[in-house]
C-alpha cells in the first residue's frame, strides 16, 4: 500500500485538493472525519475529553461544542497537546482499519488527509508527502470569512500549527492555492499523473 499524506493548514485549501483527488478515483482517509467520529457523545474519546476539560464544553444534546472547546486549547498549548494526546490514538487505530479495508478491496495508493500531519509526527508514515500552500494573508482573510472569526482568533488558530513555509520544505509535492480553482486542479492533476506513472512503473 503506498500513502500519499496530504497537509496544509487551517483554511489554505487541504479539503479542496482532497475533493479533487477523490474525483480522480483515489481513496481518501479523512482524519478530520474520523476525528469528529471520534469524539460524539458516549464514545470513548468523549468521556476522556470530558473528564479533562468539564462538562462546560458540551452542548444540550451531549455532544462537544468544538468552538468552546476551541478556544480553550487555541489559546493554551498545554491544553491542546492534552486534547492531542487523546484522540490520536484513536484516529490512528481507525486509520489502520481503513487502510487495510482499502488494501483488501484491491486498492493500491490510498490518500491519508492529515491536517496536522508534521505536528504528530506522521510524516514518517507516509511514503508522499502533498502540502496545500497559501501565504499567510489569504489564510487569514479566507478563515475569517469561512468561520466568523475576528482577526485575532483566525490569527490564534493560524499561529497554533506549524507555519505553512516550514511545511512546503518537508514536501515532495507542493499545491499552490493562491489563485483560481483551475490552476489549482490542473497542478494536482499533474501530480497525480507523474505519481501514477512512477508507481506503475516500479
Amino acid at each position: 500500500m503506498y500513502t500519499i499524506g496530504l497537509t496544509g493548514g487551517i483554511a489554505s485549501g487541504k479539503s479542496t485538493v482532497s475533493t479533487m483527488l477523490a474525483g480522480l478515483g483515489i481513496t481518501i482517509i479523512d482524519t478530520d472525519e474520523i476525528a469528529r467520529a471520534v469524539v460524539r457523545c458516549k464514545q470513548p474519546a468523549w468521556y476522556e475529553i470530558v473528564s479533562h476539560f468539564g462538562r462546560s464544553i458540551l452542548l444540550s444534546d451531549g455532544n462537544i461544542n468544538r468552538n468552546v472547546l476551541g478556544e480553550q486549547v487555541f489559546k493554551n498549548k498545554k491544553q491542546r497537546q492534552c486534547l492531542e494526546q487523546i484522540i490520536h490514538p484513536y484516529i490512528q487505530e481507525q486509520v489502520y482499519e481503513d487502510m487495510e479495508q482499502a488494501e483488501f478491496s484491491g486498492q493500491h495508493i490510498v490518500v491519508l488527509d492529515v491536517p496536522l500531519l508534521f505536528e504528530i509526527g506522521w510524516q514518517k508514515k507516509v511514503d508522499n508527502i502533498w502540502v496545500v500552500y497559501v501565504e499567510e494573508k489569504v489564510q487569514l482573510t479566507r478563515l475569517m470569512a469561512r468561520n466568523g472569526f475576528t482577526h485575532r482568533q483566525a490569527r490564534d488558530r493560524i499561529k497554533a500549527q506549524m507555519s505553512l513555509i516550514e511545511k512546503v520544505k518537508q514536501a515532495d509535492v507542493v499545491i499552490d492555492n493562491n489563485g483560481e480553482l483551475d490552476y489549482t486542479k490542473w497542478q494536482v492533476s499533474a501530480a497525480w499523473q507523474v505519481l501514477w506513472k512512477s508507481q506503475i512503473s516500479m
